[in-house]
């Protein structure tokens, strides 16, 4: 077993790990926070993306020890206390989410788009997003939840 230390949602954390284990398998297991999913297991689908030291990245292939002294922030970080960030919020009244297992990828690559691109095009968002499959919403209202998001949080 290998001791790692990381910091969740602002909380730091020491967890033992085999070399095996994906950051998914910690962040569900041992860290209970489930708003992250497994959907594919092969990096394809998105349902488990979080957000490492800034950027996104699909949970089930960063090995656990990849992130010993890393920042992570999932879906459960982002609203303070009962009040949602402004992406969850713009999600949840432009109709971004049905089934809502993408969901949460989809607001962490939104969150990381928004910060990097204040002001985006449609196009910006479609590249934002790509790696975020949605079987339920066809898309249509996901653009327009990331567009209200950025206009609430200062981009026009």
């Amino acid at each position: 077993m290998n001791q790692i230390s990381l910091t969740v949602n602002g909380k730091p954390y020491q967890v033992s790990i085999t070399p095996s284990r994906t950051l998914l398998e910690v962040i569900r297991e041992d860290l209970g926070l489930i708003g992250t999913k497994e959907g594919c297991g092969l990096g394809e689908c998105g349902a488990c993306t979080v957000i490492m030291n800034g950027k996104t990245v699909n949970s089930c292939l960063v090995l656990a020890g990849e992130a010993d002294g890393k920042a992570i922030t999932t879906i459960e970080g982002l609203a303070e206390g009962d009040k949602l960030h402004p992406i969850q919020q713009a999600f949840m009244e432009n109709g971004g989410l049905q089934c809502g297992f993408c969901t949460p990828g989809m607001i962490l690559s939104a969150k990381v788009l928004l910060e990097e691109t204040p002001h985006p095009t449609d196009e910006d968002i479609r590249r934002g997003i790509a790696g975020n499959f949605c079987r339920c919403t066809g898309y249509a209202k996901i653009l327009a939840s990331i567009k209200a998001a950025a206009q609430i949080m200062g981009g026009k």
